[in-house]
């Protein structure tokens, strides 16, 4: 099994803890070490796996030691978590690019089998696409979220990198892709033909400048989402102190926290990755930082899905001029949900019904007759 290609954390960087409170996040969840050997992983709730493979990498990359955040990590104190996490080491680099995606992914298939949290720190963005083939293995359709400055369907020669993994899933057969959604893309990024393409399969993009006007609108999209992978070159140079070769916009470090706490909120999220670290001490910190504010989420997770709105649910039907919406409230996290019913079946047996997440302005949108653009994304992407 690939778990047994897991290497320790490294002994220093527990030693440095021997001083400090017990109280600590080192000393408080399970770690991989020399001397104890790789934990028993049945009772986990989530588990942290570091990793450094960078080979496709479709940006010269400054190699991030994983080490450096769990020295910042073990640091803080746990909040009133009653999660079992582990720390599992890291994944090494197999002889070639496809070992390590097939090491990850056998990683990944067998901890969703048991329904543990898979938080993947390194590696560049391409490291979504032997998550995506878990799913594959499943027979089950998957919504990928990505919060990252460009689109990543690059036409480069190579077949898969960080900058054109996208394109990579979206040929694949079988295809079980069902929604990809982008936070926080900023338009000199993308090339016109990676615009077009999100609207030919009508994905889902928020632009950087809306997201720091309304963060609440990145809630819906993550809660939606089965892999969320962050590409950590979405920071602004504020956010990492790299004055001279950070971007001059991106995430600050509140919003990207905020981020972090939305996916452990959301019930349905399986995989977290942070990819492209950049080696700045601010990284490290404000990456501990983040992983802490997603334990936190998933602390206070809803257990809303799937969801089942036959209890504590309120519903609401709007009557638009063409058509009517069927939207519904969750009386315990006040979180809404609009009823998609694909309606391309002239056999009416045959219609089916699911939920998209959605925002409380989505529900006054159609009562001013405006339909929500994620409900028209989504069924067009039914027929």
């Amino acid at each position: 099994m690939s778990l047994e290609l897991l290497t320790p954390v490294d002994d220093e960087v527990l030693e440095s803890f021997d001083l400090l409170p017990k109280q600590i996040i080192g000393k408080s969840i399970i770690v991989h070490t020399k001397k104890s050997g790789l934990p028993e992983i049945k009772g986990l709730n989530i588990v942290l796996i570091g990793c450094d493979e960078h080979r496709n990498s479709f940006f010269s990359n400054t190699q991030y030691k994983i080490d450096e955040f769990r020295k910042s990590f073990y640091k803080l104190y746990p909040g009133n978590w009653n999660l079992n996490i582990a720390d599992l080491g890291n994944l090494p680099n197999g002889a070639k690019v496809e070992d390590t995606y097939f090491a990850l992914k056998e990683i990944a298939y067998h901890l969703k089998q048991m329904n543990i949290i898979l938080v993947l720190i390194g590696g560049s963005h391409d490291l979504i696409f032997p998550l995506y083939k878990v799913f594959q293995d499943f027979r089950q359709l998957v919504n990928i979220v990505s919060v990252d400055r460009s689109f990543d369907f690059s036409q480069q020669d190579e077949l898969i990198s960080g900058r054109s993994y996208m394109s990579k899933i979206i040929m694949e057969k079988p295809n079980v892709l069902n929604n990809y959604s982008n936070l926080g893309f900023q338009s000199y990024y993308c090339a016109l033909e990676e615009k077009d393409l999100m609207n030919k399969l009508y994905f889902d993009g928020i632009r950087l400048g809306q997201l720091l006007d309304n963060m609440r609108l990145a809630e819906p999209v993550i809660r939606d989402a089965d892999i969320l992978g962050i590409d950590m070159k979405c920071l602004s140079w504020e956010s990492i102190a790299d004055p001279l070769n950070g971007p001059p916009n991106g995430f600050d470090s509140r919003s990207i926290c905020a981020i972090s706490r939305y996916a452990g909120i959301s019930d349905r999220l399986s995989f977290l990755g942070l990819y492209e670290l950049i080696s700045t001490p601010m990284m490290s910190k404000l990456l501990a930082q983040m992983i802490w504010y997603f334990i936190e989420g998933v602390q206070y997770r809803f257990d809303e899905y799937p969801v089942n709105t036959n209890e504590g649910f309120l519903k609401y039907t709007v009557a638009l001029s063409n058509q009517n919406l069927v939207f519904f409230r969750s009386q315990t996290s006040d979180r809404w949900w609009m009823e998609i019913t694909n309606d391309s079946h002239l056999d009416n047996k045959s219609k089916t019904t699911t939920l998209l997440a959605c925002t409380r302005e989505d529900y006054e949108h159609a009562k001013s007759d405006i339909i929500p653009e994620r409900w028209y994304n989504a069924i067009k992407r039914m027929h």
